[in-house]
């Protein structure tokens, strides 16, 4: 027989109002979200589901497949390039280039650098093209990974974001692929910190223009066409007391250069003070130790996969009770990180803050034979 039990962890507090979300600036764009990559909580949004023309901001994506083949080992950042016909031809109709031709043969990394930080449409092909084979095939590569993420607002029909039919994404899909490319290969995020970059003798400024007004923001990317308007992905990343706590912000169909930076900043200052980053257990810390049945021993420890922060209103911080739920009776073997249950983190009000899985901490092996008749027994009379 199963029930729920309910074990509550309440943080002091005497206070039983709950906290009302705080209201953010207005934002002159069609579309925008506003994420805190610590907590992995959306603090504010608009339309974020609406499908728009994401321009530039795809080759986000193209950026996360490559970077998958470099950890695979199937690129080096070492590894030159043939340069086709079809990349060159993308200087047709006045698009961002790296202004690389059929006579070059640049590296990797330098093409990863003329794609992020120069936007280059050319340097955008040359990649796919050498990842995938072809331009189609590499396409087909970026709409599994967004199949894989379950984003729904997202095709892609090309590797550079130039206006297509069906070639779509969402400020909510964005954010996805953004803070995945984040989390997944820190080791690469660094291009997008880059203020400009030289090649073949052509100097070009990253578009990003928080990255000379905000030392907190590190990255991400622009977009531009005339059917997505100005759109940038910002992240930033800020020292507090109680650690260091990223935000990430995407804004979609802002009416110019100035407009999107200047949306964006408003966005994450504002962000950064209304809420609150808590940090309720750390990582390894057990939330929750309860029994097990016919295991080797009696009992197992619960705790998150890592450190547990989330996001409230500035101030109620304080306010917060925690509450473990799991199905009981939990009977072994357990695997280590074998979830058996959820940490639900509200209010005093009920509000709803946060829900963490709960895995189990250490392996909890089979107990002999004599020790499961035993339990199997005392489970029965239970």
């Amino acid at each position: 027989m199963k029930r729920l039990i309910a074990f509550v962890l309440a943080a002091a507090s005497a206070f039983t109002v709950h906290a009302q979300a705080p209201q953010p600036p207005e934002i002159a764009a069609r579309s925008f979200l506003l994420l805190d990559m610590t907590s992995n909580k959306v603090l504010s949004e608009r339309d974020a589901d609406t499908p728009n023309d994401p321009a530039s901001l795809t080759k986000l994506m193209t950026a996360y497949v490559v970077f998958g083949a470099l950890r695979d080992k199937r690129l080096t950042l070492d590894q030159t390039l043939t340069i086709s016909k079809r990349a060159w031809d993308e200087r047709k109709g006045d698009p961002s280039l790296m202004f690389i031709d059929t006579t070059m043969t640049p590296k990797v990394d330098e093409l990863l650098r003329g794609m992020i930080i120069q936007s280059g449409n050319d340097a955008s092909v040359a990649l796919a093209e050498g990842v995938g084979g072809t331009v189609e095939q590499f396409v087909a590569m970026m709409n599994r990974q967004a199949q894989a993420w379950g984003l729904k607002n997202t095709e892609f029909k090309n590797v550079t974001g130039m206006t297509e039919p069906g070639h779509r994404s969402s400020a909510r899909d964005l954010s996805v692929i953004g803070s995945n490319l984040i989390r997944d290969f820190p080791e690469f995020y660094g291009y997008y910190s880059q203020r400009d970059f030289t090649f073949n003798k052509i100097r070009q400024d990253n578009r990003n223009l928080l990255l000379r007004r905000d030392p907190s923001v590190d990255g991400m990317k622009t977009g531009y066409t005339e059917a997505a308007g100005y759109c940038l992905v910002a992240s930033a990343q800020r020292e507090f007391p109680n650690g260091k706590r990223r935000l990430l912000s995407v804004v979609m169909g802002t009416a110019s250069k100035e407009a999107r930076a200047s949306e964006s900043q408003k966005l994450l200052n504002w962000g950064y003070s209304a809420f609150d980053a808590v940090r309720l257990f750390d990582n390894g810390q057990a939330i929750s130790t309860v029994p097990v049945w016919k295991g080797a021993v009696r009992e197992a420890k619960l705790g998150a996969a890592g450190p547990v922060f989330v996001a409230v209103p500035r101030g109620e911080g304080a306010k917060l009770q925690t509450k473990v739920e799991r199905t009981d009776p939990l009977v072994a073997p357990l695997s280590k990180g074998q979830r058996v249950g959820t940490l639900k983190v509200t209010t005093t009000g009920g509000v709803a803050v946060a829900e963490v899985p709960l895995v189990v901490q250490e392996e909890v092996p089979m107990a002999g034979i004599f020790g499961r008749a035993w339990d199997a027994i005392r489970l029965w009379i239970k």
